[in-house]
């Protein structure tokens, strides 16, 4: 692991400024006030709901139950992944494009490929951290897969989420060495939730590996991926934004139908780990 170690903790009025230039919109927070009309909020619907089962619950328990949860979704095709992301990270500003994930580029969705210069499906929780490869489940599953440059992708590799290394050339605000990647500050918390939602849908009841996180950046092929303390830290410095919350969405309402409850309750990271 490099030396090198940054301090990352963004003032508030710097964070609300990169999610506008993002995603074109304001942040939305992620504790749900009651509309002024006196109509149930979003998230106090999803409580009714979608998360009954889970309220009031802490640690292996909440865990437990939103596994059950989650794990009642659609399941895709990794071909049928290319037009999901085409949705899910598609660029409000421009609906012929999708934003990418580490530079933020936002590039049109039909360069997708495998081409210096094109974008690819990256696997958030490295698919050779338990040899899921890209079979329908883990493999495929859109809460973790993400539009990437093909090449920052590649560097990207299967390497654990840390702090510190080297600038990534053409990906300003990433960073690696050897055993780690760090990405860009806007989307710290993007990675987090989606590495944590992981381990929740995959406890080895489905014929895959158990996927867990643990403190270390030299996992290999084990089910496991690292750093968490620094992922539950960039979980809370980085709240879900629009874009990230509007993902969540997308993928319920028209793909999988199952939520990342992280999004919705990123209070639920401290509760269980």
């Amino acid at each position: 692991m490099s030396s090198r170690r940054r301090f990352y903790a963004r003032p508030l009025f710097a964070a609300a400024a990169s999610i506008v230039v993002l995603t074109g919109v304001a942040s939305a927070a992620p504790a749900a006030t009651p509309p002024a009309d006196g109509t149930a909020s979003p998230a106090a619907a999803l409580d009714d709901t979608y998360y009954q089962d889970a309220l009031g619950k802490s640690g292996t328990a909440l865990k437990s139950s939103l596994h059950t949860i989650i794990s009642d979704q659609t399941k895709l095709s990794y071909s049928q992944v290319w037009d999901a992301l085409k949705a899910t990270d598609e660029d409000p500003a421009n609906s012929s494009n999708v934003i990418l994930l580490y530079t933020g580029r936002s590039q049109s969705k039909s360069t997708n490929g495998g081409d210096v210069g094109d974008w690819n499906r990256e696997h958030v929780w490295a698919k050779s951290h338990g040899d899921f490869g890209t079979a329908t489940g883990p493999g495929t599953d859109v809460h973790h897969l993400r539009p990437a440059d093909v090449q920052v992708n590649s560097l990207r590799g299967n390497k654990d989420f840390d702090n510190g290394g080297s600038a990534v050339s053409g990906a300003p605000g990433n960073y690696t060495d050897g055993d780690s990647f760090e990405p860009r500050d806007a989307v710290k918390g993007d990675v987090a939730r989606m590495i944590l939602y992981m381990a929740v849908r995959y406890e080895g009841d489905d014929a895959f590996a158990d996927l867990e996180p643990n403190d270390s950046v030299s996992n290999g092929s084990a089910p496991n991926i690292g750093r968490l303390s620094v992922l539950k830290q960039w979980s809370q410095e980085d709240p879900p934004d629009s874009f990230e919350q509007n993902r969540n969405e997308v993928i319920f309402d028209r793909f999988q139908h199952n939520r990342n409850p992280f999004i919705d309750h990123p209070e639920w990271v401290e509760s269980i780990w």
